[in-house]
């Protein structure tokens, strides 16, 4: 008798793909189920992940809500803001760099480098420890599944090399990354606008590190972008600088120069700012505090929020100009928007709302959550590519012209800006000198008319061209943009057929074998770094233990007897120790942890007796 083998699946991974909105101040992930599109968070948790990670002295690095915490017991070895270097070199990055606390440093291709506790990380493997930590805790909210398929969302004028940056860091993730969506695409299928017969949509999304706006036009479930534009060096970090500039100014006074240029004394100080400006967005007037104990230092400044709309109305509309050139790009007065959608936690600034209002003339959509709605809309679009039934087209644009450099330095563009992607465009090319066997190709991405003032993206040579004369051999070089926006040149030379096909290596980018070694010290320290996020956890467990042990105390202490009390508050007081100290490994947390556990084994059953007799007090018998 034959046997059929039937190779079944019972894997509920493959058929959950995350879309995951990777931030400059919080990450996030969420998936589509039962009809719709949901933040993904371990239950009685938060689904935000702070894009913070803090370096440890033992080499571990945590990530997520405790790396901010400890920022401000150890700010000279905490990071912030990482995607605002993702894909840039040293030069790109002048004004950021003087608010990281630590050294910075450029590889051979041109990729930054931080350097912190002796080692060096990149943008793209920082960016990918964010990445790992988010799908861990969707992976967590969903049961312990494992879920490698993503979505992944990135500013719309992210241009290749940070697009390209972006992937890198989700491959050294292990992540499998299905497509890379507009943030502004994602925010119009959160709110279901591809839902309308049709329309012209404004997506104003300002984040913590930066800005971008796009106009949209949907028909029939058809997104197609007509136009973009934006500032990656503009957002809500931008906000919490100009407060930082108040401050130093006034700490002058009591201060040294160089402690105020201190990158740690910075860092607090952004930190500080922060928290003012998010209270100033539901209040009229907030304090910032900083305090100094070994500098005797301790400065308190109240701001009012009609001081902090004249501190940031520049950079408000720095924005509303991009939104101006938008327009004009698309060819549309701002009274021909239907519908105007706020992205972004720095939409929360009640001046951005009323200044956005009034530039297209109505109430823009702020009904969702603006620090969700991105993941959201991932979510949305990774449930259509693992073949959801909402039927959704995006066609998204190129930000930036994209070209050849020419002899003399000029730029030939062979793929307009605000081009509809995916697309292609050929131009023909020669040799200059008699018997050039070879040519050198720079592209370049950018508006200017020469290549020195266009961003570099890469450079490949063609070879075994025919030694002909100058002029004579015939070259057309094909750009091609995915529907990811990733871009590759085929060249061919025609009169031989001699052709190759080159996927362009973004300056500043990592090569195949940095990625490769990149992942292997992944796995290499994967137990490295699943024992710094084990004892991260611990700690926060321990927080919420002694927090419910103090409260337990103050309900039901004085009926435990003496011997048994003292037991508690010791292993109490221990546990807090170990949890404020950062050099205990987490097998040292575990056992301060179970020795809590155990010492309030008698107060909890204590505070349950109690809960049972409030309950049944006063019921006869055959109520209960």
């Amino acid at each position: 008798m034959g046997f059929i083998e039937l190779n079944v699946l019972n894997n509920a991974a493959s058929n959950v793909a995350l879309g995951i909105d990777l931030g400059t101040t919080n990450s996030l992930g969420a998936r589509w189920k039962d009809g719709r599109p949901i933040v993904l968070h371990p239950e009685g948790g938060s689904g935000y992940v702070p894009s913070a990670l803090h370096f440890g002295e033992q080499g571990g690095v945590i990530v997520g809500r405790e790396a901010r915490e400890l920022a401000l017991l150890d700010p000279a070895h905490t990071l912030f803001s990482i995607k605002r270097f993702m894909g840039r070199g040293l030069k790109d990055v002048e004004s950021d760099a003087r608010s990281v606390p630590c050294p910075l440093s450029e590889t051979q291709n041109g990729v930054v480098q931080f350097e912190m506790r002796g080692r060096k990380f990149t943008p793209q493997e920082l960016s990918a420890l964010i990445l790992m930590k988010v799908r861990d805790q969707a992976c967590k909210a969903l049961g312990g599944i494992e879920v490698t398929k993503v979505v992944i969302t990135v500013p719309a004028y992210f241009d290749d090399s940070q697009r390209q940056a972006t992937r890198d860091a989700a491959r050294i993730a292990g992540l499998d990354v299905l497509r890379i969506v507009n943030e502004p695409t994602a925010a119009s299928l959160a709110y279901g606008l591809d839902q309308r017969k049709q329309g012209k949509v404004a997506v104003y999304d300002l984040g913590g590190g930066t800005f971008d706006v796009s106009i949209l036009s949907i028909e029939e479930g058809v997104f197609q972008v007509l136009s973009t534009n934006g500032d990656t060096h503009l957002g809500g970090d931008d906000f919490d600088r100009t407060l930082v500039e108040v401050a130093k100014k006034e700490l002058a006074a009591v201060m040294r120069p160089s402690a105020l240029e201190d990158r740690a004394f910075l860092q607090l100080l952004r930190l500080a700012a922060e928290r003012c400006k998010i209270e100033l967005s539901t209040d009229p007037e907030a304090y910032m505090h900083v305090s100094l104990p070994e500098s005797g230092v301790q400065w308190r400044r109240k701001f009012t929020r009609h001081e902090f709309d004249a501190l940031t109305a520049h950079l408000i509309e720095r924005t509303l100009h991009s939104c101006r050139r938008a327009l004009a790009d698309a060819k549309l007065p701002p009274e021909q928007i239907d519908e105007v959608v706020l992205v972004g936690g720095s939409t929360r600034v009640p001046a951005v709302r009323a200044r956005v209002e009034k530039l297209f003339g109505r109430k823009p959509h702020c009904e969702l959550n603006p620090d969700e709605v991105v993941a959201l809309g991932a979510a949305v679009q990774a449930h259509v590519l693992m073949g959801g039934t909402r039927e959704v087209l995006l066609m998204d644009v190129t930000p930036l012209s994209l070209g050849i450099e020419t002899m003399g330095g000029a730029v030939a563009k062979i793929i307009q800006r605000n081009s509809t992607i995916p697309c292609q465009a050929t131009e023909g090319f020669t040799t200059y000198v008699d018997g050039q066997n070879g040519i050198d190709f720079h592209v370049v991405q950018g508006e200017r008319e020469l290549a020195a003032d266009c961003r570099s993206l890469g450079r490949f040579k063609l070879k075994g061209i025919p030694a002909l004369p100058a002029g004579m051999p015939r070259i057309a070089v094909r750009f091609h943009i995915d529907a990811n926006g990733m871009l590759t040149v085929t060249a061919k030379e025609e009169s031989t057929g001699t052709s190759a096909r080159i996927e362009i290596q973004p300056m500043n980018g990592l090569s195949d074998g940095e990625v490769e070694t990149m992942l292997n010290s992944a796995y290499r320290n994967a137990r490295e770094d699943f024992d710094a996020r084990r004892a991260a956890d611990l700690r926060t467990e321990i927080g919420t233990m002694a927090r419910a042990t103090e409260r337990g105390l103050s309900q039901a202490g004085p009926a435990l007897d003496r011997e048994t009390r003292r037991d508690v508050e010791e292993a109490l007081a221990a546990a807090k120790k170990a949890a404020a100290d950062t050099q205990l490994d987490a097998g040292a947390l575990q056992k301060r942890r179970d020795e809590l556990e155990r010492a309030t084994l008698p107060l909890a059953a204590l505070l349950m007796d109690h809960v049972a007799k409030a309950a049944l007090s006063g019921k006869r018998l055959d109520e209960v």
